[in-house]
């Protein structure tokens, strides 16, 4: 299945979960999501969107803030108005200007590795 077949959830400006996520699919959120959230596809958090619980995702495109750890399987964007409150993990991170980031950072020194050999 192309990128462009592949299916997605998203959660609407004026929805609120309360609870875990969980999935195999892309996820855009651009609501609030008082809950954990652990999805294999990608992670998009629009400019008002609120997280409040850690986030695993294979890569995550974020605007808007997250209260928790990140955790990305591959690349991490910070847009200029996101803010992350907790550690991060990612194998690529990227900090646009204007973006808020307070914790720990982890790259990954081994997936960096393999990746020049």
């Amino acid at each position: 299945m192309s990128k462009n077949e592949q299916e997605f959830t998203q959660i609407g400006r004026s929805v609120q979960v309360d609870g875990d996520i969980t999935g195999k699919t892309d996820l855009r959120i651009a609501g609030k999501v008082y809950g954990n959230i652990s999805i294999d596809g990608e992670l998009i958090l629009e400019k008002y969107a609120i997280v409040e619980g850690d986030v695993k995702c294979g890569a995550a495109i974020l605007a808007g803030s997250i209260k928790g750890d990140v955790d990305c399987k591959t690349k991490l964007i910070l847009q200029d108005n996101s803010k992350i409150v907790g550690n991060v993990k990612a194998e690529q991170l990227i900090i646009n200007e204007g973006a808020i980031f307070q914790g720990n950072c982890d790259m990954n020194e081994a997936l960096a590795a393999k990746k020049e050999k």
